[in-house]
C-alpha cells in the first residue's frame, strides 16, 4: 500500500506546479526566467493559419521577439506557417505532438509523442527545439523525467492572460497578462484556437499591443524562453 501511494505521488505531484509554486520548486520546473532581466512572451497551441500570422504582424510592429510552443499535429497541417515563425526570428519550442493531458499517457506513449513532435517541428522549421511546455501546463512524473532525459528545458509561466476562454475580453486579457510585470516574467498566451474557444486568437491579437506596451513601459527587454536555462 505504501509503495503504491509513493508511486502515485511521484506520478501526480508535478501536475500541481502551475498553481502551487512550492511544488514547482520541488520538481525544479521553472515558472520564470533564470535571469531577472527581460520578459518572455510565449504562445501555445499553434501554428494556426490565421492566428499565427496575425500575432507575427503585431510582434513585428513592436520589434518584439517571442517564443512559440508548437504542437506537432498542427505543424503537420500548417508547416509553412511554422516555418514563417522561425524565419521571423522567433524561438521555436515544443508543446508535444498531440494536445493531450500527460497524466493519461504511458511512458512509452510519451516517448513516442515527444520524438514525433521534435521530428515534425524540426523538419518544418529547421530548428532543433530545446524548451518544452506540456499541454495544459500539467506534467506527470514520467513526462518530466523524459523531458530531462531528452535534454529539454521544462518551462511553465508566471503570468497569463487566460485568453482561451469564451468570455475573455481583450482588455481583461491584457490587464491580467501585464499586471505587475517584472524582469524574469514568462507570459502565457495562445496564437491558436485548436483546443480552446472559437476565435479566441482574435481576442489575443487585440490584447497583444497593450501587453507589449506594458513590457516596454517596464523597461525590460523582450527575451526568449530559453533564457530560463
Amino acid at each position: 500500500m505504501l509503495r503504491e501511494f509513493v508511486a502515485r505521488g511521484a506520478w501526480f505531484v508535478p501536475a500541481a506546479a502551475p498553481v502551487v509554486p512550492p511544488i514547482a520548486r520541488l520538481c525544479r520546473i521553472p515558472l520564470r526566467l533564470s535571469s531577472e532581466h527581460g520578459v518572455s512572451i510565449t504562445f501555445d497551441d499553434g501554428p494556426h493559419p490565421e492566428g499565427t500570422p496575425a500575432v507575427l504582424a503585431v510582434l513585428a510592429r513592436a520589434e518584439a521577439r517571442a517564443t512559440f510552443f508548437m504542437t506537432g499535429e498542427q505543424v503537420e497541417r500548417y508547416p509553412s506557417v511554422a516555418a514563417d515563425v522561425a524565419a521571423a526570428g522567433h524561438e521555436i519550442a515544443i508543446h508535444g505532438y498531440r494536445h493531450v493531458l500527460l497524466l493519461r499517457r504511458s511512458p512509452g506513449a510519451l516517448r513516442d509523442d515527444f520524438r514525433r513532435a521534435a521530428d515534425v517541428i524540426g523538419s518544418a522549421t529547421g530548428v532543433e527545439p530545446a524548451v518544452y511546455r506540456p499541454p495544459y501546463g500539467v506534467f506527470s512524473g514520467p513526462a518530466l523525467q523524459l523531458v530531462r532525459e531528452l535534454g529539454w528545458q521544462p518551462l511553465l509561466w508566471s503570468r497569463w492572460g487566460r485568453d482561451w476562454t469564451r468570455r475573455a475580453r481583450p482588455e481583461a486579457i491584457a490587464a491580467r497578462a501585464s499586471r505587475a510585470l517584472s524582469g524574469g516574467d514568462v507570459v502565457l498566451l495562445h496564437d491558436a484556437d485548436h483546443y480552446s474557444s472559437a476565435d479566441s486568437w482574435r481576442r489575443t491579437v487585440a490584447a497583444l499591443p497593450s501587453i507589449l506596451d506594458a513590457v516596454s513601459a517596464s523597461g525590460e527587454p523582450f527575451v526568449v524562453a530559453s533564457q530560463s536555462t
